[in-house]
């Protein structure tokens, strides 16, 4: 049911990507192309990864992209996971679960002590299942961001 990405799964996680994205009301801000998330994924210096969660039949109906993180005060990595989707259709199915499941299963393999990620507030069926797993919210942290104007000015300094 999940296998590492390969090349030839850019396109549907480009897709996939896209629908999430737009399930999450902000489409308009995705600017990635196919290019980029293979670049990032398989080229000279990977900096992220991707899991494929499949039907029987071998259709890619989700995925789960994540990248390496680093806790000074546990002093080992983590994975920090970006994005979570299955395709509607295939909710309920155990494919989120199991794409979980696989990334759990890399953090106690290699000795990660961490598992985390971010959730709208308004996505009730996202954290009830996130909940549901054991995952507990972090609400005593605020996440902050540079973009855009903001970021090119301080990076200009």
């Amino acid at each position: 049911m999940i296998r590492t990405a390969t090349p030839a799964d850019v396109p549907v996680i480009h897709a996939m990507v896209r629908e999430l994205a737009d399930y999450e009301k902000a489409l308009h801000e995705v600017r990635a192309t196919e290019e980029q998330l293979h670049e990032a994924l398989f080229g000279e210096r990977p900096a992220a990864y991707a899991h494929v969660a499949e039907s029987d039949d071998g259709e890619a109906v989700g995925f789960a992209l994540w990248f390496l993180n680093f806790s000074t005060w546990r002093g080992v990595h983590g994975i920090y996971l970006e994005d979570l989707y299955v395709r509607p259709e295939r909710r309920g199915g155990g494919h989120g679960k199991a794409l979980l499941t696989e990334l759990a299963r890399i953090c106690v393999a290699r000795g990660y002590e961490r598992l985390e990620w971010s959730v709208l507030n308004w996505n009730a069926p996202s954290i009830a299942f996130y909940e549901s797993l054991g995952a507990r919210p972090q609400d005593e942290w605020t996440v902050y961001r540079l973009t855009d104007g903001a970021l090119a000015e301080l990076g200009g300094r």
